[in-house]
Parts: C-alpha cells; sequence; structure tokens
C-alpha cells in the first residue's frame, strides 16, 4: 500500500512511500527491543551529549526542515522553522534535567534504606498528527529516549517526509542505532503494533475517536496509555479586561496554525458589558491577516492541512448557522477543491450545535456572550472537553481565582496559551489522560519501583 504526501497549498503529490509489510514492522520492533538492552544501560551524561547534539542540528536545519513541514501540512514557513526551534529547546531541557527529574528518590520507612528508582519501561510507540508533526514528535521523543527508552512512531500518513526527516535528525546526533524508528504504516496497522509484546507503552496525540481506539487496544493488552486529544478551549473576557491585548491573542490563539491546534482559543466567552467592543476590534484585527503561498514571508494563514479538513469544517459551519448562529466575519471557502479556508467569526452559537458540541479544527472563531463571571465559568465548563483556556481580567488575583474554577488541563491568564517543556501539558474529560513534559512527563513511562532494604 502506498502513503502519498500531498502539498496542500497546490493538490501536487510530492512524493509516494511504500507502507511497511508486517514483516518489516515486525523486525523493526526487533531492532527496537535489541537497541533497548543496551540503551538502558548508558548513563545520563551520554544520552545528554547525544540529546543537545540533536538540537544542535534542529537549529542549525532549521529551515530545511521548516519546508518540509510547509510543503507537507501548509503551516507558514515562519511558524514551522519556529516549530523546529522549539523542538529544540525540548532536546536541551531535557539533556539538562532527566537525570534530576529521575535520580532515586530516598523514603524515610522503618526500613534500613527505602528508595523509589525510576527505571525505562522499554519500547514505547507513539501514535502522532500532522498538525505540528515535528514538536509533537520530539515533546514524546526527548524526555523518553532520556528516561532510557527507546521510541517508534507512527506519524500521521500525510505527513512521511516528517516521519523520516525526524528520525534522520536523531540518528544524525549520534543516538546508536534503532534508538528511534519511523513506521511507515497505516491507521490500520497500528493495533497489531500494540498487539506485539515488545511493545510496552503507548502515547497518542489525536482526535477523540482515534484515542479511543488506542486506548480499547492498549487496555485490551494492559499497556500503559497517555492520551492528549480534542480540545474545544474557552477565552474567557470579563469586563475589566485589556482589549487590545485580549483582541489581539484572541485572534493569535484562533489563527495558529491556521486555527489547526488542539490548544487554540475556540470559544470566546465574553461579558456582555464590553462585547461589542472585544468583536469590533476581533473582527478588525482578524479580517486583516493575509493568506497566499505559505513558504512566502507576509502569509500570516496557509490552507487547512488537506481539502476533506475544510470540506467537514464548512459543513460545521453550515449546520451552526442553519440552527441560528450569526456570521460576525464572512470567510470559508472559496474553491470547492482548496485546501484554503477564510477566517470567520460566528456569535450567538447555541447549545446542540457543532461549534457548541464539538471541535472545530479551523480558523472560525465562535462568540458566546454572558452576563457575568459566573455565568462565564459555567459556560467554559460546559464541554466534554477540557484540554486548556484562558481568562482575561486585569485583576490578576481575580484571574487566578477563575482559572480555578475552569475544568482544564490548563489554564493562562492575560496569556496565550502554550505549551513549554517545564510546564506539565495534557487534558481531563474527553480531552485524554496523562501529561506530557516537565518532569512528570518523564516519568508517565517509566517503572516507578518502590524498593526496600531490610
Amino acid at each position: 500500500m502506498a502513503i502519498q504526501t500531498l502539498n496542500p497549498a497546490t493538490n501536487e503529490v510530492i512524493e509516494t512511500f511504500q507502507a511497511l509489510s508486517a514483516g518489516e514492522v515486525n523486525r523493526k520492533l526487533e531492532a527496537a527491543q535489541e537497541a533497548f538492552q543496551s540503551w538502558k544501560k548508558t548513563g545520563f551524561e551520554e544520552r545528554a551529549r547525544y540529546m543537545n547534539k540533536c538540537a544542535d542540528l534542529l537549529e542549525q536545519d532549521a529551515e530545511k526542515y521548516g519546508r518540509i513541514i510547509t510543503l507537507e501540512m501548509g503551516k507558514p514557513l515562519k511558524a514551522a522553522i519556529g516549530e523546529v526551534r522549539k523542538c529544540a529547546s525540548a532536546c536541551r531541557y531535557y539533556a539538562e534535567n532527566a537525570a534530576d527529574f529521575l535520580k532515586d528518590e530516598e523514603i524515610e520507612t522503618s526500613a534500613s534504606r527505602s528508595l523509589i528508582s525510576y527505571e525505562p519501561l522499554g519500547v514505547v510507540l507513539a501514535v502522532m498528527p500532522w498538525n505540528f508533526p515535528f514538536w509533537q514528535v520530539f515533546r514524546f521523543a526527548a524526555p523518553a529516549l532520556m528516561a532510557g527508552n527507546v521510541g517508534v512512531l507512527k506519524h500521521a500518513s500525510n505527513v512521511p517526509q516528517c516521519a523520516l526527516a525526524i528520525e534522520e535528525v536523531i540518528r544524525e546526533a549520534g543516538f546508536p542505532e534503532n534508538v528511534f524508528q519511523s513506521l511507515l504504516v497505516e491507521s490500520k496497522d497500528v493495533d497489531a503494533i500494540i498487539e506485539n509484546d515488545i511493545v510496552k507503552a503507548v502515547t497518542l496525540t489525536g482526535s477523540e475517536m482515534a484515542g479511543s481506539k488506542v486506548a480499547e487496544k492498549a487496555g485490551q493488552q494492559i499497556k500503559k496509555t497517555v492520551l492528549e486529544l480534542g480540545g474545544s478551549d474557552p477565552f474567557i473576557v470579563l469586563e475589566d479586561a485589556d482589549l487590545e491585548q485580549a483582541s489581539s491573542i484572541a485572534v493569535q490563539s484562533r489563527m495558529v496554525n491556521t486555527g489547526q491546534s488542539c490548544i487554540a482559543a475556540k470559544r470566546f466567552i465574553v461579558v456582555e458589558s464590553i462585547a461589542n467592543d472585544f468583536l469590533k476590534q476581533m473582527k478588525q484585527k482578524m479580517a486583516a491577516l493575509k493568506t497566499g503561498n505559505p513558504l512566502e514571508e507576509e502569509c500570516d494563514y496557509g490552507p487547512l492541512a488537506r481539502v476533506d479538513l475544510a470540506e467537514e469544517l464548512e459543513k460545521q459551519v453550515q449546520e451552526t448557522i442553519e440552527k441560528g448562529a450569526e456570521v460576525v466575519l464572512e470567510g470559508g471557502r472559496s474553491d470547492k477543491n482548496s485546501a484554503y479556508f477564510k477566517p470567520m467569526i460566528l456569535k450567538n452559537v447555541k447549545p446542540g450545535t457543532p461549534a457548541y458540541e464539538d471541535e472545530m479544527f479551523g480558523p472560525v472563531a465562535s462568540v458566546m456572550i454572558v452576563k457575568d463571571e459566573q455565568e462565564a465559568i459555567n459556560l467554559a465548563n460546559d464541554h466534554r472537553y477540557g484540554l486548556a483556556g484562558s481568562v482575561w481580567t486585569k485583576d490578576k488575583e481575580r484571574g487566578l481565582k477563575v482559572a480555578r474554577q475552569v475544568e482544564s488541563g490548563a489554564v493562562f491568564v492575560n496569556a496565550l496559551v502554550a505549551s513549554s517543556p517545564e510546564m506539565p501539558f495534557g487534558g481531563i474529560k474527553k480531552s485524554g489522560y496523562g501529561r506530557e513534559l516537565s518532569y512528570i512527563g518523564i516519568r508517565e513511562f517509566v517503572n516507578q519501583k518502590s524498593i526496600w532494604v531490610g
């Protein structure tokens, strides 16, 4: 079976790859297991040396790898280069901190000595999405490899060149052969990989449906999983917010990666006393954004990653409008054969519509007007997702108080929601479970072993 990579800006086929056979996959898994037997015995200093070299290569060749991202999934080149450089920061963070995060933890007990030892599990399968095709992988790979695990990657089928490029970076950094491998396989092949006894755990970033299927199969095999799934993040604007700042970040957050981000703000919950002013500023700023060739500097947003994704978003918008939503900013698709989708703003979005109930994975903002702070909190929590959110107010203590009441894996006060190596990342409810990044993330795929010396 062929795996094809298509440039969403032009609909042109870039390259075609042959999917691995079941036998080839099994041989790669066996090679990964063999690599683990020696890799787990290496010291943190040696691992850090390779990881820092990985960071050097990512920074040195950021434009080269950024172009691959742009050509495969349409992200503007300047953003793609930024993504590659962000991966370098994760590599350096874990190179510097992994030894401390995973050192033996002495515990006071009645024993002569008792401790918690953090030991690698083995081969970890990563099932990763196309929207941040480098960052999603490195935020798994950097902590996993530094912990002494080895990784196998099943990347999204529309970014095979990114998958191979990541393997290339890790190999050229000096990591031993087969410590990290990209498996060019189809989604239907994932079950068999999870069933293989060599694979000890699975991490997935993707849709709610994909996460459910992977969790079910891993559960049958009694294997640990970490899931980072969908989000419909609330962006709460209180009456005392700085509207210039809030409206600017609102547009930035909704439009990051052309709206194709799980932690992009999607539901803008605005107190009615300032709603008109906020909407006016947001509309003006969003309408000013420029599209075009994502390889060119002046392009603010590119196409969606595939034509079918633009079609699905269009259907969601149409159904939401048919059920009573008002269009504040006209946009959408002008060419039915294109993946380009102009930004839109909807307001008076009703329960039971796609914009209210589901994740709008593209440049469509849903504005909901509420009477006060408590109604804003209630509306923010009225969703099956709980990945991230933000609160906007000039009173930081008030913002912190509201943040504690929002049911979410992360809440930012007066700041753009973003992931960073230092802070744990993940969701609650249907947005998944487990955490990536920080010291918490590196401990997800280790045996937290209790050792008792009598």
